[in-house]
């Protein structure tokens, strides 16, 4: 870290010491302790999955390859760190603690797991947030609602320790992306451009934030595609590609969409952009991110109405659920150390905040405040067993499906970015990183 990482790091730590002094408060207890998880193993096999640290204890440190070490703290005490330090011959070990983020932790080396219970505190009432396979004898993670959830609500808001790293995913994941459209360009496989992603970010298939979807032209009708064909299509009409990267923990997640030349689907590309600009300039606190998500079927309804693919006012299409045949999922969603950050439902208490009536799969109700990193990611897709749905409906006579039936063959349409609501306008991390690597 350079010198003012360094001081971001101490005033981040220092946020999430009051945070937990007050959420353990609230929930009457006197400790708080992380683990950070543990390598398991597949089902009779000697070989376990790649490993994923809990995010409570990413949220103290940038730890994301040490299972088996613990974090533990009372308030207005030095946080304990157990960190698993193991003599192994058969993997490489964690090297020495090193980093400005040392002198805030009183550490203690652990050759076994087991060991850590001698490191933990054994005496008043403790709150432990972490997998039920996590734990240890005395040790048994709890995960009491008083402490999670308003722990769980402030983690919305960065500090600017956070925005620095999510800066940097944004930067990672950009030069994938970059390459991922050259490859493109030149005839690649889905797997091949998958590879040149891969190649461009320093990520391996098991240290990605998420499977990365890599959809050339009907694939792209599939939200979650997850298969990369290693055998490019005879003809490559599009690319969708949701990819995301990661630095010390925190996630990033853009996804583009590019075509070859098609000028009906370059008309829809640049319509769904034209909108989701729009919608990245409306992340201002105060905003109630529903709203947000409605106005964005208005949005792509009047790109729907002005390519002539539907013939209906945009609000019908609301109201009747036109816009969700071509857009059934979210706007977005909050990213952080989490792709799909934890409490976008909930208040402080963990009350839910409901989704707008026939709107299941958003996954973000809150206000926006300063502080917030969410993704802006509108689309149009041709998704054959809805627009067979929308077939069956009195509202297919107002569909222009010559046009659905070319455009079916490009799959669909997504832009994502990364927008941080500040206090002025929201900064937009995703274009600014195109920006700076282009």
């Amino acid at each position: 870290m350079t010198s003012n990482a360094a001081t971001v790091y101490r005033e981040h730590l220092a946020t999430i010491k009051a945070r937990s002094d007050l959420a353990l408060q609230q929930g009457g207890f006197d400790h708080l302790i992380v683990p950070a998880g543990i390598a398991k193993y597949r089902f009779l096999d000697d070989m376990h999955y790649p490993f994923k640290a809990n995010p409570h204890f990413l949220h103290w440190l940038p730890l994301t390859e040490h299972p088996y070490s613990w974090i533990a703290y009372t308030p207005g005490k030095k946080p304990v760190l157990a960190y698993y330090q193991p003599d192994d011959y058969w993997h490489v070990p964690p090297t020495a603690p090193e980093g400005d983020w040392v002198e805030h932790f009183d550490i203690r080396i652990l050759r076994d797991p087991a060991e850590a219970t001698q490191h933990l505190p054994s005496t008043g009432k403790t709150a432990i947030i972490g997998e039920s396979d996590a734990a240890l004898p005395g040790f048994v993670p709890n995960n009491p609602e008083s402490v999670l959830n308003p722990l769980h609500y402030q983690r919305a808001y960065k500090t600017p320790y956070e925005l620095s790293r999510q800066r940097l995913a944004q930067r990672r994941a950009v030069r994938g992306h970059l390459a991922a459209q050259a490859a493109f360009t030149t005839g690649a496989s889905e797997a091949q451009i998958h590879a040149a992603y891969l190649a461009a970010t320093g990520h391996t298939d098991f240290d990605l934030p998420y499977n990365n979807i890599v959809a050339l032209n009907e694939n792209g009708a599939t939200l979650h595609y997850q298969y990369k064909n290693t055998q490019s299509p005879a003809q490559q009409r599009s690319l969708l590609i949701d990819a995301g990267a990661e630095v010390d923990g925190y996630a990033s997640d853009i996804t583009r969409t590019w075509g070859n030349g098609d000028a009906a689907f370059a008309e829809l590309v640049s319509g769904v952009e034209h909108e989701q600009l729009a919608l990245a300039g409306k992340v201002r606190a105060g905003v109630d991110y529903r709203d947000l998500h409605l106005e964005c079927h208005l949005r792509l309804g009047s790109v729907l109405k002005a390519l002539d693919i539907v013939d209906m006012d945009p609000g019908t299409m609301l109201e009747t659920g036109v816009t969700s045949t071509f857009f059934p999922h979210g706007l977005g969603h909050p990213i952080g150390l989490q792709v799909h950050d934890i409490a976008g439902f909930s208040d402080e208490r963990g009350q839910l905040i409901p989704r707008p009536a026939g709107h299941p799969f958003l996954r973000m109700t809150r206000t926006l405040a300063a502080g917030m990193v969410v993704t802006i990611e509108p689309g149009i897709y041709f998704i054959p067993t809805l627009l067979a749905k929308l077939r069956e409906t009195k509202h297919a006579a107002s569909v222009d499906w010559k046009k659905v039936e070319h455009l079916a063959k490009f799959g669909g349409v997504r832009i994502e970015d990364e927008v941080h609501c500040t206090d002025a306008a929201p900064e937009n991390l995703t274009r600014d990183a195109f920006a700076e690597l282009a």
